[in-house]
């Protein structure tokens, strides 16, 4: 074969699977080419123009962790950070912040452009080259040919890509751009099983015609919670979302049209998102709800544009703009983009060595939505691992990998690779048996030194991590040692408004009393130190103490799930009636008919709360 260059990785697609593959591969030393359709579009935010959120924020801090690039890019670019679920508590709590969607294009492309060893290009990849089950390159439309003998397939939603709007369908990987249906064709042809997902986006409207009085202001957190370690403040303006909510006209008209969406009219063979369904869907599979909550979020600074998150739809475009008149405030709302499905092919995520690279090529990585999920967040952590060890492979390193007990990283790739796919991925915190211990302000302590010894984190910021490492550990030491007596005024003083507190209180005994503030435990510290700590490490330390009998107990309900793979489930068993069971582990469970415990546990997307539900059934079964 002749080539027209020549580098030791290419990666294929400049999503955000692609973009963390490529900064990853390049700064581990290895000459690497980021190949896209368009170059102005990369790291583009094709639904919404968002990061983080439940279990996804917890992703994208294990990113930064480890040396990845997405934290930086949307602490830099963010107009709207919010902790999520501050009234639980801190393993379900999650950072999320609503970005400007042009600024973290033009953010991610000039971080990828100053990073060495790392070579953009633009073109249509149509083929993959591959010799005696070694990769070898590939071939672009162009006719250019470019060698490598580690490839990253990052294509998102482009592999034989079909857009639906209404019974109107075209090829497209997203609106305005091509598919990739060569590509698509050549992966089929090295004989990997594909299958078809789906999924959509809603309408955007012109912020300009909304009636923004109709809807109840969603305003950002007074004190950002920044998705990098390495990030100190965030310094951009934030901007105000808006929630408003659909409405029983809006419901009829969809129950009315039903049969013009391709969701239900049989158009569409894919299977979507169970947790992030179209209004259409929302309708007809809740019929009792007389509304669904709807999200205003603007799309950036410089722009009128806004997301309608919760309302995506397949339904023609026209009916689009007359479902979005009925609901109050946006009477006069004028629709810049029709919503839209896709459908696309991914590749049964079996296929797969723990390192990301697939059994049937050498040298051959698939990272991202190619593999059965959905987000950008899963796709951007799946691109990081293949960038490294992509990187790893050329170099014939030993190849990395994460552990389900270590990180949601490591949760998400054992599920991929151990019970693949039958609807698209999606994270959840119910997912990780060791959430309490996975909390996202943890994830340096759990995985930066991974990312140092890769060589992925540099000095300034391993010197960062080890100073705050330092300082929590003095701050536990003070927590656990400082100890008030009755003899002392500040004891008297506590007893007054706490009651009695024995003979004597340490500050760690104090933390987990009800009532008591973490400014309260902060005032109460010697000044020296608090000087020294921030807020966040005041609270990953009393988090630590409140967790730490609960996390023992959580290892040990672990170990019990995993000694009962042989306890039986009696032909005629009901999982309905099983309390606590959702109906989504139901429906598994009844599709898969486990005659075992055990059998029942490799159900893919079986949750471990779920598994502890059922054993504790069965068991009470037996004992009867």
């Amino acid at each position: 074969m002749s080539f027209d260059e020549q580098f030791d990785v290419i990666v294929i697609g400049a999503g955000h699977a692609g973009c963390e593959a490529a900064s990853a591969s390049a700064r581990l030393g290895a000459q690497t080419a980021l190949v896209t359709l368009n170059l102005d579009l990369i790291g583009q935010m094709s639904c919404n123009p968002a990061i983080g959120g439940i279990a996804k924020g917890h992703i994208v801090r294990e990113i930064d962790a480890l040396g990845g690039i997405m934290g930086r890019v949307i602490d830099r670019t963010g107009i709207q950070f919010r902790l999520l679920n501050r009234s639980r508590g801190p393993a379900v709590q999650a950072p999320r912040a609503q970005a400007d969607r042009a600024l973290y294009r033009t953010e991610m492309r000039q971080v990828l452009e100053e990073t060495p060893n790392l070579h953009l290009r633009q073109g249509l990849v149509i083929e993959l080259l591959v010799e005696d089950g070694q990769i070898r390159g590939v071939e672009m439309q162009d006719t250019r040919r470019l060698r490598a003998n580690a490839v990253v397939v990052a294509t998102g939603t482009f592999l034989n890509g079909l857009v639906h709007t209404g019974r109107r369908t075209y090829t497209a990987g997203r609106a305005g751009e091509p598919a990739s249906i060569e590509l698509a064709e050549s992966l089929k042809h090295l004989g990997f099983p594909v299958g078809r997902l789906k999924t959509g986006t809603p309408p955007r409207l012109d912020g300009r015609t909304i009636d923004w009085d109709n809807f109840e202001p969603q305003l950002a957190d007074e004190r950002p919670v920044p998705f990098s370690f390495s990030t100190e403040t965030i310094e951009q303006p934030q901007v105000t979302c808006f929630i408003g909510y659909t409405n029983e006209d809006v419901h009829n008209s969809i129950r009315a049209n039903i049969h013009e969406s391709p969701l239900y009219s049989g158009q569409i063979k894919g299977v979507g998102p169970r947790y992030c369904p179209s209004i259409e869907d929302k309708v007809v599979k809740f019929p009792d709800k007389t509304r669904h909550q709807l999200f205003l979020e603007p799309e950036g600074h410089n722009t009128s544009e806004v997301y309608l998150n919760g309302f995506s739809t397949s339904m023609p475009a026209e009916f689009q703009q007359e479902l979005v008149h009925k609901i109050p405030g946006l009477g006069e709302a004028r629709i810049i983009r029709p919503g839209y499905a896709i459908e696309y092919d991914f590749i049964d995520p079996r296929e797969l060595t723990p390192y990301l690279q697939t059994v049937r090529i050498s040298g051959l990585f698939l990272a991202g939505q190619i593999n059965g999920t959905t987000g950008y967040e899963e796709a951007a952590c799946q691109g990081l691992l293949a960038g490294i060890n992509a990187a790893l492979y050329i170099q014939k390193r030993e190849g990395f990998r994460l552990k389900r007990d270590e990180s949601y990283i490591g949760v998400l790739m054992d599920d991929l690779i151990t019970h693949g796919v039958d609807e698209p991925y999606r994270m959840f915190t119910s997912r990780a048996e060791h959430r309490l211990a996975l909390r996202y302000d943890t994830a340096d302590a759990r995985l930066t030194p991974y990312g140092k010894n890769l060589g992925l984190v540099g000095d300034t910021l391993w010197e960062a991590f080890n100073a705050r490492r330092q300082r929590l550990a003095h701050l536990r030491n003070a927590l656990e040692t400082t100890r008030f007596k009755r003899t002392d005024t500040t004891y008297r003083e506590l007893a007054q408004i706490l009651g009695d507190l024995g003979d004597s209180v340490t500050l760690a005994q104090l933390s987990q009393r009800q009532n008591v503030s973490h400014e309260t435990i902060c005032s109460l510290l010697p000044f020296s130190l608090r000087e020294q700590i921030s807020h966040s490490e005041l609270e990953t330390a009393l988090a630590d103490l409140l967790y730490c009998g609960y996390i023992q107990s959580q290892r040990d309900s672990f170990e019990r799930i995993f000694h009962s793979d042989g306890l039986r489930l009696p032909v005629s068993f009901n999982f309905h009636t099983v309390s606590g069971l959702s109906h989504e582990m139901v429906e598994r469970l009844e599709r898969a008919s486990p005659r075992t415990f055990g059998e029942a546990r490799r159900v893919p997307g079986m949750t471990p709360a779920a598994l502890s539900t059922l054993l504790v059934r069965l068991k009470l079964q037996q004992a009867a």
